[in-house]
């Protein structure tokens, strides 16, 4: 089933109250600004799906001021279809295994939440058989200065992409694992955890196409990024770095990047189908801590 039809047939809410919100478009052309809506109260039918054709549209959109619960968030993300649970327990949300807690924050000795979480360029979760529709990423606790998210169009970067590289990319398929850059972030920082014989059976290796079609819009994406795709398959290692690098080089040039800065009670949501993003970074004697659901996808094609 789509995620079209997915999201129609959870789209279940009674409540006829239509909410007075408006769809702002941000400058640049990716991603939008949703103000003046609730996400604390039920969407009816017709507000669910502008807020759904809106996401379809702009890739990212920005609900400001959004001063709701953990069980709220998770209420709202699943109308979108089912969540995924993060291969990382140790930073669940009490009670909420469906949040992931990104946070610099140390407490007692011991990390709050993912203090590394978005350090290289990736789609969230692209290394599962069933990747990630849309990850949708609520603001508690902001540094005075840094702490930025930026995302990049993978659809224009398709679109922009020299023909060179589209002929190295169309009709390949793209290894993804959790793996690829995890070693390196423990030895850089102890946010990582080793990872029991458990977990890694949750992460093996996975193939997807290297430009993918969005299901719901027909648009096609890269769909390969630093973060997590180790190699081309059917090339010759040495060669396949090289078309990634280039890739990867081609995907965040300025033009096909939107960099998000933070307000208090921010909830972003954002399209893993079209999108890659970043952590910008924070000063690390500044306090960050954001709850991030995440809304399983389709088999890539």
């Amino acid at each position: 089933m789509s995620t079209q039809s997915n999201a129609a047939r959870l789209d279940e809410v009674s409540d006829d109250t239509a909410q007075a919100f408006e769809v702002l478009p941000l400058p640049g052309g990716i991603g939008a600004e949703i103000v003046g809506i609730n996400l604390g109260l039920p969407l009816n039918t017709s507000d669910f799906a502008r807020v759904h054709r809106a996401h379809l549209d702009h890739h990212v959109v920005v609900f400001r001021d959004q001063r709701i619960t953990p069980r709220q968030h998770i209420d709202f993300s699943r109308r979108f279809g089912k969540l995924m649970i993060h291969v990382l327990h140790q930073f669940h949300l009490a009670g909420h295994p469906e949040i992931l807690i990104v946070s610099n924050i140390i407490e007692d000795d011991k990390p709050v939440g993912l203090g590394d979480a978005g350090k290289y360029w990736h789609s969230d979760i692209s290394y599962k058989p069933l990747p990630s529709l849309g990850s949708l990423l609520h603001a508690q606790e902001l540094p005075a200065e840094g702490g930025d998210t930026l995302f990049a169009d993978m659809h224009l970067a398709y679109d922009s992409l020299p023909a060179h590289l589209r002929q190295a990319l169309d009709g390949r398929q793209a290894v993804h694992s959790y793996l690829a850059k995890y070693g390196q972030m423990q030895k850089e920082a102890n946010w990582r955890p080793t990872l029991s014989a458990e977990q890694l059976a949750q992460v093996k290796e996975v193939v997807h196409p290297a430009v993918r079609i969005h299901p719901e819009t027909g648009r096609k994406a890269l769909f390969v990024s630093e973060g997590f795709t180790t190699r081309i398959e059917g090339v010759p290692a040495d060669e396949s770095q090289q078309i990634l690098d280039e890739v990867f080089a081609h995907s965040v040039k300025p033009e096909h990047i939107y960099r998000h800065q933070w307000r208090d009670h921010d909830l972003v949501f954002w399209d893993n189908r079209s999108l890659i993003h970043l952590a910008g970074g924070t000063p690390t004697h500044l306090r960050r801590k954001l709850y991030r659901t995440t809304i399983e996808g389709d088999l890539p094609f």
